[in-house]
C-alpha cells in the first residue's frame, strides 16, 4: 500500500508540473576534465595509452590524451608552446632541457605533490638526474640504462665474424691498439661485395659496418667517456679537453676516411637513418640504447642480437638517462594534474610500458615485468646493463640554458662529422660559443 501510494503521489506532482506549463530539469552532467600528456615516442604512447584507459575506470572525471611530437620537433614546439601559455597539461623532459623550466617556474614541485620520502620507489639516477635546488621536478618514468650494440649474424657470418668476436673488441687513437675499426671494415660492402679493407674497395659502402654519426647518447658520450674525456665541467663545456678531441677525431675518420659509417650528410638530418638502415639489413652494427630495442624486435626480419660496446682506452664508459613526466605549473588543472602524476608514479601506471616490452620503467617495482617480457622472448639485456653496473657512466648534457648552447653548437659539431671542419678548431669555436650563450 505504501509503495501505490508513493506512485501516486509522483503522478500527482508531474501532473501538477504540466498544469503550469512546467515541465521537471534534465539531471545534469558534469563533463569530464581532458589532461593532456605530450611525449616522443610513438611505441611508449601505445603503452601509455593502455595505462590510461585503467587509469580512466576508476577516475571516471578525468580524460587523458596523449599527443606524440616527434623528437626532431619536440624540444623547439616545446618551447614555443610554453612561452606561449598552451603546453600540454603533463609532458615528457629529458635531463638535458627541464633545468630552464625548472628555473623559471613552469613545473610543478614534485615533492610536494608526493613528499619526500616518494622518491624512494623510483630509480635513483633518474631522480637525481631531475633533482635541481634539492627539488625534484618531475615523476621518473623511463630508464635507459646503457649503451650497447645490436648485431646482425647474418652479415657478421658472411664475414667471418661470431658474436663472441665483438665482446673484445677495442677502439684506440692508436692504430696498433685498434681492432673496432678492423672489424667494422671488413662489415662495410661496395656494390661488388668488396670491403673496406680491402684496396680494390670502391669507395661508396652499400652496407655499412657501424653506426658512428653525430649521435649524443649512443655514440658521442660513449666515445668520449670511453677515451677518458669530458663533455662539461658542471654546466660548462669541455669540448677541448685533449681526450674529447682524439675521440671526436676518432669518429670523423672513421665515417669520412675509412667509410665504415654512413655520411653525416644523412645522419645530420635524420636521426633514424642508421636504425633504419640496421633493419633493412644494410648495417652489420648498430650502437644504441634500450629505446631501440622493441623497434629492433618488432621490425628486423634477420638473426640479431645484442653485443657490449667496444672499450676504449678508458675501457666501457656509457652514459645513461632518464625521463620523466613534469606538471605544467601553469595549467588551471592542477587537481586532475596531481592525479595522473601520482598514477603514473605508481607500479600500476607504468606496468603497461613494462609488460610490453617498450621501455625499462623507473618505478622500480615495475622494472621485474620488462625484464621477464625480454627473457620470454629470448633477448638478453645484459649488456645495457653490465656496461654501468659498477661503473660510472659520463653525465649526460645539462644546464639552465643548454638549449641556448645547443642552438650555437650543434652546427658546429655537424661541420665536424660532415668532415668540412678539423676537430680540434671546431671544438674550440663550439665551446667557446657555448660557454658565451650560458654565460649571456
Amino acid at each position: 500500500m505504501a509503495q501505490r501510494l508513493t506512485k501516486i503521489a509522483t503522478l500527482v506532482a508531474a501532473s501538477a508540473l504540466v498544469l503550469t506549463g512546467c515541465a521537471p530539469e534534465p539531471a545534469t552532467t558534469t563533463e569530464p576534465t581532458t589532461v593532456s600528456f605530450r611525449l616522443w615516442d610513438e611505441t611508449v604512447a601505445e603503452a601509455y595509452e593502455k595505462s590510461f584507459d585503467a587509469f580512466e575506470k576508476d577516475n571516471p572525471d578525468i580524460d587523458v590524451t596523449v599527443n606524440v611530437v616527434e623528437w626532431g620537433d619536440y624540444w623547439t614546439e616545446l618551447r614555443t608552446d610554453v612561452a606561449g601559455k598552451t603546453m600540454d597539461d603533463l609532458f615528457w623532459l629529458n635531463n638535458s632541457y627541464f633545468g630552464a623550466y625548472a628555473d623559471a617556474g613552469k613545473l610543478v614541485n614534485i615533492d610536494q605533490v608526493f613528499g619526500e620520502d616518494a622518491a624512494s620507489e623510483w630509480e635513483g639516477s633518474v631522480v637525481g638526474q631531475f633533482t635541481r635546488d634539492d627539488v625534484l621536478w618531475g615523476v621518473p618514468q623511463l630508464y635507459d640504462a646503457g649503451v650497447a650494440v645490436y648485431y646482425n649474424a647474418e652479415l657478421l657470418e658472411k664475414a667471418g665474424l661470431a658474436p663472441e668476436d665483438l665482446e673484445n673488441l677495442t677502439w684506440s687513437p692508436d692504430a696498433e691498439k685498434d681492432t673496432f675499426l678492423s672489424a667494422a671494415k671488413g662489415l662495410t660492402l661496395d656494390a661488388a661485395g668488396v670491403s673496406a679493407a680491402s684496396a680494390d674497395f670502391d669507395g661508396t659502402p652499400v652496407q655499412f659496418g657501424t653506426n658512428l654519426a653525430y649521435d649524443t647518447q649512443a655514440i658521442m658520450l660513449p666515445f668520449i667517456g670511453s677515451n677518458g674525456g669530458k663533455f662539461q665541467v658542471g654546466e660548462k663545456f669541455a669540448f677541448t679537453d685533449p681526450k674529447s678531441v682524439e675521440a671526436f677525431q676518432y669518429l670523423v675518420t672513421a665515417i669520412n676516411s675509412a667509410k665504415v659509417a654512413p655520411a653525416a650528410s644523412e645522419t645530420n638530418a635524420n636521426s633514424d637513418f642508421s636504425r633504419d638502415a640496421f633493419l633493412a639489413g644494410k648495417m652489420a652494427m648498430f650502437q644504441s640504447g634500450l629505446y631501440n630495442l622493441k623497434n629492433v624486435a618488432d621490425d628486423a626480419e634477420f638473426e640479431w642480437g645484442v653485443a657490449p660496446m667496444p672499450s676504449g682506452p678508458s675501457g666501457r664508459v656509457s652514459v645513461t638517462n632518464g625521463v620523466v613526466v613534469a606538471g605544467n605549473a601553469e595549467s588551471t588543472k592542477q587537481a586532475a594534474i596531481e592525479k595522473v602524476l601520482t598514477w603514473l608514479g605508481s607500479e600500476e601506471g607504468v606496468k603497461p610500458l613494462a609488460a610490453s616490452g617498450a621501455a625499462v620503467p623507473a618505478v622500480t617495482d615495475a622494472q621485474k615485468s620488462y625484464f621477464d617480457y625480454w627473457k620470454k622472448e629470448g633477448v638478453s639485456v645484459a649488456p645495457f646493463f653490465d656496461v654501468i653496473d659498477g661503473e660510472k657512466p659520463i653525465p649526460s648534457p645539462k644546464g639552465a640554458n643548454y638549449g641556448k648552447a645547443f642552438e650555437e653548437f650543434d652546427p658546429i659539431f655537424q661541420d665536424i662529422f660532415s668532415g668540412t671542419i678539423d676537430p680540434a678548431v671546431g671544438l674550440k669555436q663550439a665551446e667557446g660559443a657555448a660557454n658565451a650563450a650560458i654565460a649571456g
